[in-house]
């Protein structure tokens, strides 16, 4: 009596037992404890009075159903349908690597080499038993080569490949960018179409639409590969493009706009595979040649990577491998408040900090939870294995500042344990030079978190340079933000630009004229830094919000009705900026000043500004006009020792007459809206 009235209580077994009857009516599996409880309440059940009941051979044939259904559903051998990551190399700094794999009848799961020089260990699975969880250790002497894991249950056995490739031929020497560099920015999708077989893949059909700004429209990485000699041309040396993850294979009919009931994964930030490559750009195998011939064509390649969230089609979304492994459910969770200076307050409790931190992007894409260690270990995994499977020079990271601070300095300690040369460049979309500041490596903030990332935008000095140079505001605002450098740890490495795809372009903006243009282009490609260049800006290209400011790169695409990739091809306006560009990207090549030198504040008046950038062996100075008229300036610059007494300084772009010094000053006059490079050569 009192066994009976145990089981049939409201304790841990009744539970399971309940849970296991369930199971059994919807034909899914049972784990081993609910099969135990299940059988016990039948044993219980046989040996009470029932037995003498009428209803005896009744409850007899359904206690046997159910011990039917039972060893059926528990019987049911594994199977996997994916490993992550797929393969991994020799001689890595982690070892052993975590794997997840994803299947279905995982419970009580382990795994088995066939060969000595691989083991496993350490397995968890999910309560569901959808994921396994385990460690791969990979012997120092493993001979290169794919191998067989085999998984097991009780149920039964079944295999996955697992692979073991040689440390990239450049291991230990990927060469980041620097301020030598130019960085090129472009939309794969958006920027040429190099492969038509891939436009309308048979796995993603009905994604393929030009006349639809938030479809796919064509452009792949064999597209870039096409146009690495124009990049070259340009005088571009770093490529960045935007990610490359395989995005859903369905219309998104989540994120919808008025007049687009659906858009779709074109811009690569809404992954659902993390270890995939997007059907519509390539695969693997195009990304890896795509790394390297730009390689031999001398350009240093930055991988746009996501921690922070997932896509809202990611199987995750809906059976995540742990509990925790996003902050929130599908079901319920919190919603993004863009709150990042909440990051830096030191008054801010966690509660001011949650929205920030673990709220969903525009509310429905998964936050991961970078503070389950199981997600941690995953995402900087997959950081590594990109850039050791590919070769990637740098990665350029997204959304930092609704990442856990403690992330990132666990995340970079990683990362630069593999692969010292490699830069990171962060995104925090905010105008706050204390927030870029706070976020850039080589300083501990109030938190005690050094995160250690190289450099971040320059989104500080973004938004006067619009202000200043399109609208026609003064310039001081320029020289203002620059005085904000004593912030950063390392002012001198910022990456400036004037646009990039979450903004409209500055052709867009009030006023914005191409004499304006040319003239930000002059302040980013001569200020300290490195300068970055989003696509088309050097054809003043003109677009609006997203997707306006993301237009198809004219002749790029079948079909075009003119080629801006080339001079015959491009208006007579066009070709102006183009040149223009291209000639201050020569003389930041030719001139080591321009790209290491120290710099100098000369001039500061409403609409004219002069600095000069110095090292030990020379100087150049550039003089900016953005008034609608010529401007008489005289500054002195006896603090150059550089430049002798008496020297002739010669302007570079030729709108300046040569200019002698006296008396440790310069004077002369620049025309409306121009700039003047001036050098001792």
């Amino acid at each position: 009596m009192d066994e009976r009235n145990n089981i049939r209580g409201g304790n841990s077994p009744q539970r399971l037992a309940a849970e296991a009857t369930v199971s059994v009516h919807r034909g899914t599996p049972i784990n081993t404890d609910q099969y135990r409880c299940l059988m016990e309440i039948i044993r219980v059940h046989l040996c009470s009075s029932v037995v003498k009941s009428p209803l005896f051979s009744a409850s007899l044939r359904l206690c046997g159903l159910i011990l039917t259904f039972a060893v059926a559903a528990l019987a049911q051998a594994p199977t996997v349908e994916k490993i992550d990551p797929p393969n991994w190399w020799s001689q890595s700094t982690i070892n052993p690597v975590r794997v997840l794999i994803r299947g279905k009848n995982l419970t009580g799961a382990k795994i088995e080499s066939n060969n000595p020089g691989i083991t496993a260990a350490n397995f968890k699975v999910s309560s569901n038993g959808n994921y396994l969880f385990a460690d791969v250790t990979i012997r120092e002497n493993v001979q290169i080569g794919n191998y067989t894991l085999k998984v097991t249950t009780s149920s039964g056995t079944t295999n996955v490949q697992f692979g073991i490739f040689a440390p990239h031929p450049q291991y230990g020497n990927y060469s980041g960018f620097s301020t030598d560099d130019v960085i090129y920015f472009l939309m794969p999708d958006r920027f040429a179409d190099g492969d038509t077989t891939n436009n309308d893949p048979a796995k993603s059909k009905g994604l393929y639409d030009r006349k639809k700004g938030r479809h796919y429209h064509g452009g792949d990485l064999q597209g870039v590969i096409d146009k690495l000699g124009y990049l070259k041309t340009l005088g571009a040396t770093a490529i960045w493009t935007t990610p490359m993850y395989d995005n859903a294979d369905r219309p998104d009919t989540m994120e919808v706009y008025p007049g687009m009931p659906e858009t779709t994964g074109y811009h690569g930030y809404g992954a659902v595979d993390f270890y995939g490559v997007d059907e519509h750009l390539g695969d693997i195998a195009k990304v890896k040649e795509f790394v390297k011939k730009a390689h031999d064509n001398g350009f240093v390649v930055l991988q746009d990577q996501v921690v922070n969230h997932t896509g809202p089609y990611h199987v995750w979304a809906n059976d995540p491998p742990t509990p925790t492994w996003f902050n929130g459910t599908v079901e319920k969770h919190l919603s993004n408040n863009w709150q990042k200076w909440t990051s830096m307050n030191p008054r801010a409790t966690y509660q001011t900090q949650k929205l920030n931190i673990d709220g969903w992007f525009i509310d429905i894409l998964p936050d991961l939870n970078q503070n389950d260690p199981e997600v941690e270990r995953y995402l900087i995994q997959n950081t590594l294995w990109w850039i050791a499977h590919a070769g990637f020079d740098s990665v350029r990271m997204d959304t930092l500042p609704h990442v856990p601070r403690t992330f990132w300095e666990k995340w970079m300690t990683a990362l630069k344990r593999e692969f010292p040369k490699v830069v990171v460049l962060g995104e925090l979309f905010d105008s706050d030079p204390a927030l870029l500041a706070y976020f850039q490596g080589g300083r501990r903030g109030h938190d005690g978190v050094d995160t250690k990332l190289d450099t971040v935008y320059d989104f500080g000095l973004f938004y006067p340079i619009r202000n200043a140079f399109a609208q026609g505001q003064s310039v001081r605002q320029v020289s203002q933000m620059f005085a904000h450098d004593w912030l950063y740890p390392k002012p001198g490495v910022l990456v400036t630009f004037l646009g990039v795809h979450d903004m409209p372009r500055f052709m867009d903006e009030k006023g914005a004229t191409a004499e304006g243009l040319k003239l930000a282009q002059t302040l980013i490609m001569t200020s300290r830094g490195t300068p970055l260049l989003y696509y088309g800006d050097e054809i003043a290209m003109p677009g609006g919000g997203d997707p306006d400011n993301r237009r198809d790169f004219p002749g790029g695409f079948p079909g075009d009705g003119r080629n801006a990739f080339t001079t015959t091809g491009r208006s007579a306006a066009e070709n102006d900026v183009w040149n223009y560009l291209s000639k201050l990207g020569q003389l930041r090549r030719d001139l080591e000043p321009l790209r290491r030198g120290r710099t100098l504040d000369l001039l500061d008046e409403d609409q004219q500004m002069a600095y000069a950038r110095v090292t030990d062996k020379e100087a150049v100075i550039v003089a900016i006009n953005n008034d609608s008229k010529p401007a008489a300036v005289n500054f002195d610059i006896s603090m150059i020792k550089t430049i002798a007494a008496g020297a002739v300084l010669t302007d570079a772009l030729g709108k300046v007459p040569p200019v002698r010094t006296e008396q440790g000053s310069v004077k002369f006059t620049i025309p409306a809206r121009s700039a003047a490079i001036l050098t001792a050569k």
